[in-house]
């Protein structure tokens, strides 16, 4: 008999989309084995935490809300099992427990299909033993799992795993692995059924979109993969994440010629000094990078760029700083994800010498931020007085009278829900926003003509 028919259950996520979608299966295991789910960890039977290891902080908040589980009241059932999974999950192992007394249940990137099992076994002992799976040859993609979808409306569609990137300050190619793609097949099968399903947006999701299919067909092929997905009449189509390195002129005129793929790219560049993109590995100079953002502002007027960039990387001088703030400005990023560099314990870039003070490091991020900021704020302005086309995602948690979405540049909106509609009548569907208000990191407005 399954053990697990009945019990409450809780997940918290941090990091990246894969993880959300990791999630989502765990979430579809868990109810697909008869759990049910809960808003508080506290009335959970089983709490998992899916995990990031890419930036310290996220270690140290799992080690705080995990380690709080010890002292949280009893569950329902009398037993509480703490489940650990994700990247943190996968690099440390049987080391967790040092750090986290409270987990019963260890479970890394491949293993997803695993934890069923692996909770019955930690429920059935009498605590002092961790259940652990970190195997991971043999796997198959945790797509070919069940899901409980966050959003029926969206859905995260993973088309590869790993990376062979080996960027010198990332923790991603030793916790997730090599590059394996999902066949062409099986990615445009999944989204068929996705759209036959009610879903009008999905998110291609890869630690490097664009080398997709490399390992399978032996050249990348992303460019015809979003050729394909775009026949299958779903609405809108993103992608992350995509390395400048790998971003073909064939991919760039595939998302040009392709009505469904959103005018929005995230591109992350990290630094703007090419001396710096040397010793992070990243394969591309400043000049190649800025070179590609004119290539794809040629095919694609109008596009809005973001960008992941990392401050006070190891020898960086006030200089390649410089060369960062001008190239941000050159780019005209609409957003920006910024970072102060945080030494991944088993990467190059951690034993790299640096005497740079704190308080320099942190200065130049308060500068970046503003410039950021800045950007933010001009890149909104170009929507004020336009109608801007938003799939509604839910109401504002400050205001439930207010609705908020993202337009296709991802832009967040609001808008006041009209007069003699419900928010269930507004979710999900896509309405067109006149703008009469641009503020830094949203803009404002109200519904013109009908959802849709």
């Amino acid at each position: 008999m399954n053990s697990l028919v009945g019990k409450t259950y809780y997940v918290k996520t941090f990091g990246c989309q894969m993880n959300l979608h990791d999630a989502e299966r765990v979430e579809g295991l868990l109810e697909q084995n008869g759990c049910i789910w809960v808003e508080d960890p506290e009335q959970a039977d089983i709490v998992v935490f899916m995990t990031c290891c890419v930036r310290e902080n996220a270690d140290q908040r799992l080690y705080g809300q995990a380690s709080a589980m010890v002292s949280a009241p009893k569950p329902p059932c009398g037993k509480r099992v703490v489940a650990i999974g994700g990247c943190i999950a996968q690099r440390d192992g049987e080391k967790i427990r040092a750090h986290i007394p409270a987990a019963d249940v260890v479970f890394g990137t491949s293993a997803l299909a695993s934890l069923p099992a692996l909770l019955e076994e930690a429920f059935s002992d009498d605590g002092k033993k961790v259940e652990v799976d970190t195997e991971e040859e043999g796997r198959g993609f945790s797509c070919d799992l069940p899901s409980r979808r966050a959003q029926k409306f969206h859905a995260w569609v993973p088309i590869m795993t790993g990376c062979n990137n080996f960027c010198t300050y990332c923790i991603v190619p030793y916790v997730r692995g090599r590059e394996k793609s999902r066949t062409m097949e099986a990615v445009v099968g999944e989204c068929e059924k996705l759209v036959a399903d009610g879903v009008r947006e999905i998110t291609l999701l890869g630690q490097n979109v664009n080398s997709y299919g490399r390992n399978i067909y032996g050249e990348p092929r992303f460019a015809q993969l979003l050729r394909e997905v775009g026949k299958t009449g779903i609405e809108r189509v993103r992608f992350t994440s995509s390395n400048p390195h790998d971003l073909t002129d064939e991919t760039i005129a595939a998302m040009a010629e392709n009505p469904c793929v959103m005018p929005h790219l995230h591109l992350a560049v990290q630094s703007g000094s090419s001396r710096v993109l040397k010793a992070m590995n990243r394969k591309y100079t400043r000049e190649q990078y800025l070179d590609l953002v004119g290539r794809l502002r040629a095919a694609m007027p109008g596009l809005a760029l973001s960008t992941d960039i990392i401050v006070g990387f190891p020898g960086e001088t006030e200089e390649d700083f410089e060369q960062t703030l001008s190239l941000v400005r050159e780019a005209a990023f609409s957003s920006a994800y910024t970072f102060i560099y945080s030494p991944r314990p088993g990467t190059p870039a951690a034993k790299i010498p640096d005497d740079t003070p704190h308080d320099v490091i942190q200065h130049r991020f308060e500068r970046l931020a503003d410039l950021v900021a800045e950007q933010a704020h001009e890149a909104n302005q170009e929507e004020l007085g336009r109608d801007v086309s938003v799939l509604v995602e839910g109401t504002s948690k400050r205001d439930e009278s207010i609705m908020v979405g993202h337009s296709e540049k991802m832009r967040t909106v609001h808008f006041p829900l009209p007069e003699g509609l419900a928010a269930q009548d507004v979710v999900g569907k896509i309405c067109d926003v006149h703008v009469d208000e641009a503020r830094t990191w949203y803009l404002r407005g109200q519904i013109d003509g009908d959802p849709r």
